[in-house]
């Protein structure tokens, strides 16, 4: 029999296994790489533009709510120096206010043709024509007391022997130079109506006095004054002090400062023996307290008396800013009705600041400065000083003025550290 014959190894079968057959790799198409094209110039710019707005849009902070602002009256300057009258010649400001009668009635400092300041009368039925004038000051340094002052400090070796009031005498007077009656307030308490001032000698004691007189009397404009009071002590100089209008438990109180913290005097009586003062701190120029980053980083001091509302004493006050030194500015408060020491809201922002031509142009620029204030029927009245020349007056609603100022307020007043800055040109 024949032998098999072997089939080659191509043809040979394995069971269980399955041919493999190599497939020829393909070789990988790789795309040709297009020629860049440069960015034409309206796309360059549109992407600078982005860029812009995706940095502001991370960096944006948005600005707090204002309060609303005082609204100031077409006719100011609503009253100007009067050339016919010697005492009343040179400037007319810083008035006080009360409401009394159906009438506004202010007196306001005025200076004339001797440098000597006094105060005169004015009073309006709408609170912003103001054509009843008196023809005399209705207030003025009593008889001899100006040579007293100058007296007491010759003897306290505070006066110098040379001729014409020293500097910080000139520096604080705002014009008077042969000092007089500074900066009025006026309360009317009961059946009277109080009066605080800075009384000057005209040469270096700057202190704070009260007096009072009927308001029978004020409203006929018999001008029966009870003999004033110096209420600070000798030597020092203070100033800004307003009486509340009514009694807080019981107790007469006088606001003295509000810088670190509200300061009050409460009293039985507002009769002031010779030796009797109202002793009140006051930091000198290298340690003034600043609050940084604010815009009233330097507090100067209060505005008019406090008025009663619903939510608590509203009380203005002016202050300036460190980045704006040389403007005077205007704030508000909100104090506790029972302890007026808590203050409960504050304005983020001025309310009036010395933006027009007649706040600039006078004796000292950029000035607003208000000792008075009243609420005649619904409607806030704020008259304030414009350069330290000429009375002016700014309104607003007074529900809408509170609403949006315990809104956009700061609550609780924090107490600042002292700073050693002393800030310069600026008006005490």
């Amino acid at each position: 029999m024949p032998p098999k014959k072997s089939s080659p190894k191509s043809a040979r079968k394995t069971p269980g296994r399955k041919r493999s057959v190599s497939v020829p790799k393909k070789k990988a198409v790789v795309p040709k790489k297009k020629a860049a094209r440069k960015p034409s110039a309206l796309t360059r710019r549109r992407r600078v533009l982005l860029k812009e707005v995706r940095r502001r849009a991370a960096n944006f902070v948005p600005e707090a709510p204002k309060p609303h602002r005082l609204e100031r009256h077409d006719g100011n300057p609503i009253i100007g120096p009067r050339e016919g009258n010697y005492w009343e010649m040179k400037a007319t400001f810083n008035p006080g206010a009360v409401y009394a009668d159906h009438r506004v009635h202010l007196l306001y400092r005025a200076i004339g043709g001797d440098d000597v300041s006094v105060l005169g009368y004015a009073a309006s039925d709408d609170g912003v024509t103001f054509d009843d004038r008196s023809h005399a000051p209705a207030f003025g340094p009593r008889s001899g007391q100006l040579k007293e002052e100058r007296e007491e400090a010759s003897a306290n070796g505070t006066v110098s022997e040379r001729k014409g009031p020293p500097i910080e005498a000139r520096y604080f007077s705002g014009g008077g130079w042969n000092g007089g009656v500074e900066d009025p307030r006026l309360t009317l308490l009961g059946e009277r109506v109080y009066l605080t001032y800075t009384a000057f000698d005209g040469w270096g004691s700057i202190r704070m006095a009260m007096s009072s007189i009927a308001l029978e009397d004020f409203l006929n404009k018999r001008w029966k004054w009870r003999k004033p009071a110096l209420i600070s002590p000798p030597g020092e100089i203070h100033k800004n002090w307003v009486l509340f209008p009514e009694k807080i438990n019981g107790k007469f109180a006088i606001l003295h400062g509000i810088t670190p913290s509200v300061l009050i005097e409460y009293r039985d009586s507002l009769e002031f023996d010779e030796d009797d003062f109202i002793r009140s701190p006051r930091p000198s120029n290298d340690r003034v307290k600043i609050r940084e980053g604010v815009w009233d980083s330097w507090i100067r001091g209060v505005g008019p008396p406090p008025i009663r509302t619903d939510i608590g004493w509203l009380l203005f006050y002016h202050a300036m800013d460190l980045k704006d030194p040389n403007r005077y500015k205007l704030g508000a408060m909100i104090l506790d009705l029972n302890d007026p020491s808590k203050v409960l809201y504050r304005t983020r922002s001025p309310i009036l600041e010395p933006d027009f031509d007649y706040e600039n142009n006078g004796f000292k620029s950029g000035v607003v400065y208000s000792c008075g204030a009243v609420v005649k029927e619904g409607e806030l009245f704020v008259y304030y000083g414009g350069a330290d020349s000429v009375t002016c007056v700014a309104m607003a609603n007074l529900d809408t003025f509170l609403r949006q100022l315990t809104t956009y307020g700061v609550p609780k007043l924090e107490q600042e550290p002292i700073t050693n800055r002393s800030p310069r040109n600026a008006r005490s």
